[in-house]
C-alpha cells in the first residue's frame, strides 16, 4: 500500500498479539496478514516479535532486526514506533512460558473514510465491541438449525 498516512485521515489503530504454540514464529501467518494489507483491509505500521523462553526469560526485537526480516519484508508501510520496549517487556511477561508471539500494529483502513464522514458531522462511535468467535459460531448453527 502506497499511500502515506496523514493525521486527517487516519483510520483507527489497533494493536494484535498473535502468540504461538512454541517458541517459533510461523510464517504461514505472513502471507495471510500481506493478503489483508493488499486488499485495503489494514495498514501494518510496526512489528515486533516477542519471546519468553521456558526459564521465564523475556526477550523482544522489531522484525527489520531478526533473522525473518526478509519474509516480512515490505509489510509495514512505515514504522511507527506506537510500542516501546517497555510495552513489548509488558507484553512478553503476559505470555506463557515457551511461547512466542508477533506483535502487529495496524490501521484499520477499512474504517478511515467512515473516521473521517464521523469527524466532519461532529459524530463518533460511542461503542465498538467485538463478539466472540463462538458466539457468532453459535448463532449460526442455531439459525441452520431453524432452516
Amino acid at each position: 500500500m502506497a499511500t502515506v498516512m496523514k493525521a486527517e485521515s487516519v483510520g483507527p489503530v489497533d494493536v494484535a498479539v498473535i502468540t504461538f504454540g512454541g517458541e517459533r514464529f510461523d510464517p504461514g501467518v505472513v502471507s495471510a496478514i500481506r493478503e489483508i494489507q493488499d486488499k485495503g483491509t489494514v495498514r501494518v505500521v510496526d512489528l515486533s516479535f516477542v519471546r519468553k523462553s521456558a526459564d521465564g526469560t523475556v526477550s523482544a526485537a522489531e522484525v527489520a532486526d531478526t533473522d525473518v526480516a526478509a519474509e516480512y519484508a515490505g509489510l509495514a508501510d512505515e514504522e511507527l514506533d506506537l510500542l516501546n520496549d517497555e510495552d513489548l517487556r509488558l507484553l512478553g511477561d503476559a505470555l506463557d512460558p515457551g511461547t512466542a508471539a508477533l506483535v502487529v500494529v495496524w490501521e484499520n483502513t477499512w474504517a478511515a473514510q467512515l473516521g473521517a464522514a464521523l469527524r466532519a458531522s461532529s459524530s463518533r462511535v460511542s461503542t465498538l465491541e467485538r463478539i466472540p468467535r463462538q458466539v457468532v459460531l453459535d448463532a449460526l448453527a442455531a439459525l441452520e438449525d431453524e432452516r
